[in-house]
């Protein structure tokens, strides 16, 4: 069984718990105030993406984060060897850390402010796998047949992600997702210098420049 089979099935049902039993939710979920208060509290950052509002919200992340998630973990193990799936692991957990500290600093003196789910570490998942193969198709889930390269498609996502992030009106954490996304770029880059035999910002920008230059010739 893979490392990303076992996170999705851990997440639906630790998700399907928590969205019937409040207690449980409360427990998990995020909330800077309450670590502010209680800094042992930050366990918080790391539970609250194992849980989910609701059942579309839990089934769009576990899509999304299955569909990438079993290519990265592969691709991990091809880079870094036995200890591919372990830093497969790590991206991940840190990732929905990382991914929350820019909302802890803006909202730890809001009491209301809660944030759940696991968007921040399937963009760091996503945000690799374009990263490692940036020519591959993507398509968008409102124009099914349309496919972007994988870089046009997360140059994008990362726009619209900083734009909603900075106005703020929806009860979306579209910071996450921006952090999330831009941690996945880093990770792979440092991780691949310190511990494996690839450049993956080297094959990045290589790859691009080569889809650039067919496209203009």
């Amino acid at each position: 069984m893979t490392l990303t089979l076992i996170i999705t099935i851990a997440t639906v049902g630790i998700s399907l718990l928590a969205m019937n039993n409040q207690t449980l939710m409360d427990k998990c979920i995020f909330h800077p105030y309450s670590i502010a208060k209680d800094p042992s509290q930050w366990y918080r950052a790391v539970t609250c993406g194992f849980i989910h509002a609701d059942i579309p919200h839990l089934a769009f992340n576990m899509y999304s984060f299955y569909m990438f998630g079993q290519s990265i973990e592969d691709a991990f193990v091809s880079i870094f060897g036995a200890s591919g799936k372990l830093v497969y692991l790590l991206l991940y957990l840190s990732a929905l850390f990382v991914c929350l500290l820019p909302t802890y600093f803006k909202h730890k003196d809001s009491y209301h402010y809660r944030s759940l789910g696991a968007s921040g570490a399937v963009s760091a998942i996503v945000f690799a796998f374009i990263f490692l193969d940036p020519l591959q198709g993507i398509g968008l889930i409102i124009i099914p047949k349309l496919h972007l390269p994988a870089f046009l498609f997360g140059m994008i996502y990362l726009g619209v992600s900083a734009y909603l992030a900075k106005r703020g009106s929806s009860n979306i954490n579209h910071s996450a997702h921006f952090w999330g996304a831009v941690f996945g770029i880093v990770f792979l880059i440092v991780t691949c210098n310190i511990f494996g035999h690839f450049n993956p910002l080297t094959n990045f920008i290589d790859e691009v420049q080569a889809y650039i230059i067919h496209l203009t010739s």
